[in-house]
């Protein structure tokens, strides 16, 4: 990996006071132009689509499903079903594209506009929370919802949780109780599902039962919270969404008569709350097209559920249901046995992939001795791979979890061979990162105690007491702009004090209105805070990296509350999803979960630790519904490739987990007979023993006690 620091200014300013201070300089302004785009002279749809994807796009109005299997082209017709609608005369504005995340929007828009010219900008795109978001900025006020309100993250919630805990004295229970992040887990499955908390409870923590009245308490404790400090969490903007389109009311109406026309990407991984409003915006109209694959529905710890898809016929009577099976990554025998892995699904949509190309060399099963006999396998063939002409980014290792790469890992890096892995701490979830913004997030709402804790305790000779002694303080003041100047802090935390209130009145005085202003009050924190980072950490240059690359992002944000919103609805998950670091020029290897690697395609793809107990999971051997979902996901990742797929399993293994220092280990369930009879078997030739060594013979005795005594004259 190369540094990102280099590539950010070498200034703290950033690009937008830079960009501020030469707009205010003798230099002369080249104006820019209204970008118009031409569309195509004639989009000829039956040429450019197969018969099923045709059918799709052009479908008149009322339901339809379009069940699109694995690299069948379903971007490319739901591109061409926006545009279809247009050219039919369907205003712009009147359609809204859902997907799940803003980058898969701008791209189907962006296609969009190739085929129909620029009037597709003007198509309402982007993900059910940025959607949700924006409505209820809109209409919230209507509706007893601020419009200034503040959206937490997963984290933040989980710390506004912990003070509803504490403040019931539930940290002081001498017998086990839920953490915050598991408290925060149940309220979130319970929004976003709609199953009891008893019912998870008994489910998934069987343990907690016992405490089902004080979930209920904390629940409430929080909820009173946010409203009373104007917060809003991920879950209560969609449950927001849905309580506003489902309600009796002329607001309502109003909301549901915003667009004639709904689009949904990725249907399959929808979860009860999403159907609700989908259903509540359909209200005036049946008007809706959802794309997706219940054979790839792998997010239900996510609260996302298959009976979404397979339900959508009953939802929504008379829906037309169009599936796509021409594949256009793989070869034929690629998909002859993923075909076979899926058709042992339980309940399923029938289709039956197949491509027009010719050839390709079956997939292989691989059996190896133990892990590190998998290991070299896996090495070997991508080196060989390599040398036939396979660039390192186009080769993927995929595994159930994460820690089933730590060896493969130990040998890329021995044998000096490049590699990402997908996961890790998220960038928004770095202490540092989340400590910047905590300023900025109290600026834009003073009411935010969650920020307010977090910044405090920041703070030198400020402790836990004194940070909710001057929290208590500011909301008996009303969370008044100048409640915490007048607190009065204990003589330790005094100087503490004095230095944040200059700070605090120093960024409130700022324009907010001001070209780069959000990149000046990032600086501006940062004459503080930095000192603060270099005082706690002995590394500081990563993390210095990461705030010079979110002060640098901040410039392209009109405003505060902008940039805010932005990284609380779509958060990058690392910093090269700022643009930075490695990104696609950079040939190396990837290592992913099979859950990451969704959407995605290689040319050359590995499935690792094929083990039951591996994959599928050990937890999930008690659970039929969770079996079919393993099922999936195995069909995922071996759905990645275009050309070579190698299915990998050690008959023996050392692990701990299981209490044994070696355990047999037996094939995949989903790798059956039927689909070993579509594939190539292949096994890694164990390395000799080494020769025996000629001069080997009986040892001289060496007493190193005795000669480290003797070193010290002892």
């Amino acid at each position: 990996m190369t540094t990102v620091r280099s590539r950010a200014l070498a200034g703290r300013s950033g690009v937008g006071s830079l960009y501020s201070n030469l707009m205010h300089d003798d230099a002369r302004v080249y104006p820019s132009r209204i970008r118009e785009v031409e569309a195509k002279r004639t989009t000829d749809f039956a040429a450019e689509l197969n018969p099923a994807q045709l059918r799709a796009a052009t479908h008149a109005d009322g339901p339809l499903l379009i069940i699109a299997g694995a690299g069948t082209g379903k971007t490319r017709t739901l591109v061409y079903r926006v545009a279809h609608l247009l050219e039919r005369g369907i205003r712009p504005e009147r359609i809204l594209l859902l997907t799940f995340t803003r980058r898969s929007a701008q791209e189907m828009l962006g296609r969009a506009e190739r085929l129909v010219g620029s009037m597709s900008r003007a198509v309402h795109g982007g993900t059910f929370h940025a959607t949700a978001h924006r409505l209820l900025r809109r209409f919230g006020q209507a509706a007893g919802l601020p419009a200034d309100f503040t959206i937490m993250d997963q984290s933040d919630a989980e710390d506004l949780m912990q003070l509803s805990r504490a403040k019931l004295g539930f940290s002081e229970k001498k017998k086990r109780f839920p953490k915050k992040a598991t408290l925060h887990q149940v309220y979130s499955r319970h929004v976003n599902t709609e199953i009891p908390v008893p019912a998870i409870l008994s489910e998934d923590y069987p343990q907690f039962r016992e405490y089902e009245e004080d979930f209920s308490r904390i629940y409430a404790d929080y909820t009173v919270r946010k409203s009373e400090r104007n917060l809003v969490d991920y879950d209560d903007l969609l449950l927001f969404w849905a309580m506003l389109v489902e309600s009796e009311s002329a607001l309502a109406d109003r909301i549901a008569s915003l667009y004639d026309h709904i689009l949904v990407d990725e249907y399959q991984d929808t979860n009860q709350l999403q159907s609700r409003i989908l259903r509540g915006m359909c209200r005036a109209h049946r008007n809706i097209t959802v794309v997706g694959d219940d054979a790839q529905s792998i997010y239900s710890f996510r609260g996302a559920t298959i009976r979404n898809i397979l339900d959508f016929p009953a939802q929504f009577e008379g829906a037309a249901v169009v599936p796509l099976e021409e594949n256009y990554r793989s070869t034929q025998p690629i998909l002859d046995v993923t075909n076979t892995v899926i058709s042992r699904a339980e309940e399923r949509y029938t289709k039956n992939l197949f491509t027009k190309r010719t050839g390709g060399e079956k997939p292989w099963l691989v059996t190896a001795h133990d892990e590190q006999a998998q290991t070299r396998f896996v090495v070997d063939r991508i080196l060989e791979l390599h040398e036939e002409g396979v660039p390192l980014h186009e080769m993927a290792v995929l595994f159930r979890a994460g820690y089933m790469s730590a060896d493969l890992e130990i040998e890329l890096t021995a044998r000096s061979i490049p590699f990402e892995k997908w996961g890790g701490i998220k960038f928004l979830e770095a202490a540092h990162v989340k400590d910047v913004l905590a300023f900025l997030r109290i600026l834009e709402n003073p009411r935010d105690e969650v920020s307010w804790y977090r910044l405090l305790m920041l703070m030198p000779g400020i402790g836990e007491a004194t940070a909710r002694g001057a929290i208590d303080s500011m909301a008996l003041a009303g969370w008044a702009s100048d409640a915490f100047g007048r607190y009065e802090p204990p003589p330790r935390a005094r100087a503490a004090h004095a230095e944040l209130v200059l700070l605090l009145d120093a960024l409130r005085t700022n324009p907010t209105d001001a070209e780069g202003a959000v990149t000046m009050e990032i600086a501006r924190v940062r004459r503080l805070y930095d000192d603060i980072l270099r005082e706690r950490y002995d590394r500081v240059e990563p993390r210095l990296s990461d705030l010079d690359q979110l002060q640098t992002i901040a410039g392209g944000y009109p405003s505060r509350a902008a940039f805010l919103s932005a990284l609380a609805l779509e958060p990058p998950q690392a910093t090269q999803d700022f643009g930075f670091g490695a990104g696609s020029e950079d040939d190396v290897l990837i290592l992913s979960t099979a859950h990451s690697a969704k959407g995605r395609e290689w040319d050359a793809v590995f499935v690792i630790w094929a083990v039951d107990g591996w994959f599928p999971s050990a937890r999930s051997l008690g659970s039929e519904e969770q079996i079919e979902e393993e099922r999936r996901l195995m069909y995922v990742a071996m759905t990645r490739p275009r050309n070579h797929l190698f299915v990998t399993y050690p008959l023996n293994v050392y692990d701990t987990r299981r209490g044994a220092d070696y355990s047999m280990d037996q094939l995949s369930r989903f790798i059956d007979r039927g689909v070993r009879e579509g594939m190539q078997r292949v096994v890694v030739d164990r390395p000799e023993s080494a020769p025996p060594d000629p001069a080997a013979g009986p040892l001289p005795v060496v007493d190193l006690r005795a000669m480290l005594k003797g070193r010290f004259g002892a």
